[in-house]
């Protein structure tokens, strides 16, 4: 037990990492392409990934299984996660955007009490706290968060609690890759579906910035940006692998603090990419954060867990 809560912990830390990546370029090509266009390019790139990651952890034949589906309405549920998530960034800052999804583990907590009928305890959930007042002095939020499109992100946060509780059930029976894989060709099917619908009923543009950024008409990427949706696809597969693997083999109440670290790379990226200098909150914000996640781990319920 020891091992699968460490090793769940880290997948974790390790995905959130490698999805905060994608959410950089995703802003920053935003402005000019739709987000099924986006979507659709990612899967189809990360589909062979995918099917090789099947093939090594449990065997091609593994896709054809009996959860087919409870893994589709899953992977249905990550579909409107993530849409609803990337339509926001253009009607909101991304510090906004980001604040209100990170309600994610407060969502987990009291779902997996509702239905799973895990035990949270004081301490737990005295943890998730702290780590979502660091969200809130790290990030600022201000009169964005009155913003209509606040409410997709806030919409997003619980899906995606519900779909990695979910994988919390299904990983009793199935690999972190097959969930991975199904979750991506639904994303895909997903995508193309929208797409054509938009276009079919002549949906080519709105006023909002989120639905525009939803309905937009596709456009002919340039080669820079169609290398950066592109790596999307690698970011995807592994990303989708190792939130997956966190919540299969560990319990959702205990890795789910660690989605707050999410956080500590925002910052870093903000300034690499965007020459955006880190204010004195994002590091006290960040130790908070941390601090969060560590008591979370060493509350007696984890304990009895590792042990």
């Amino acid at each position: 037990m020891q091992n699968k809560t460490a090793l769940g912990v880290l997948s974790l830390c390790l995905g959130v990492l490698v999805f905060s990546l994608q959410d950089a370029i995703i802003k920053g090509i935003s402005g000019a392409y739709p987000l099924t266009q986006v979507v659709s390019t990612r899967c189809l790139v990360a589909t062979p990934i995918l099917l090789l990651a099947v093939h090594l952890e449990s065997g091609v034949r593994s896709i054809a299984t009996r959860n087919f589906w409870p893994l589709v309405l899953r992977s249905l549920i990550m579909l409107v996660a993530y849409t609803t998530y990337y339509m926001a960034f253009p009607a909101l800052p991304l510090a906004d955007a980001v604040a209100l999804y990170f309600t994610v583990p407060l969502f987990t907590l009291a779902l997996g009490a509702t239905l799973f009928g895990e035990t949270i305890g004081w301490r737990r959930i005295g943890a998730v706290l702290v780590g979502f007042l660091g969200v809130i002095v790290m990030l600022r939020p201000g009169a964005g968060l009155f913003e209509p499109a606040a409410l997709l992100t806030l919409f997003s946060a619980a899906t995606y609690a519900t779909s990695m509780l979910m994988a919390r059930k299904l990983g009793n029976e199935e690999s972190a890759s097959v969930m991975a894989f199904y979750q991506n060709w639904v994303y895909l099917v997903g995508a193309l579906a929208m797409a054509l619908c938009f276009h079919l009923a002549g949906f080519e543009n709105a006023t909002h910035p989120s639905i525009n950024f939803l309905v937009r008409s596709w456009t002919w990427p340039t080669l820079s940006d169609f290398l950066l949706t592109a790596s999307c696809g690698v970011i995807a597969a592994i990303g989708m692998m190792l939130l997956t693997q966190a919540y299969r083999i560990a319990k959702p109440s205990i890795v789910t603090s660690f989605e707050y670290t999410g956080l500590i790379w925002a910052p870093l990226w903000g300034f690499l990419f965007f020459a955006e200098v880190p204010h004195v909150t994002t590091v006290f914000g960040a130790v908070l954060i941390i601090a969060g996640g560590l008591i979370a781990l060493s509350s007696p319920a984890a304990k009895s867990e590792i042990e």
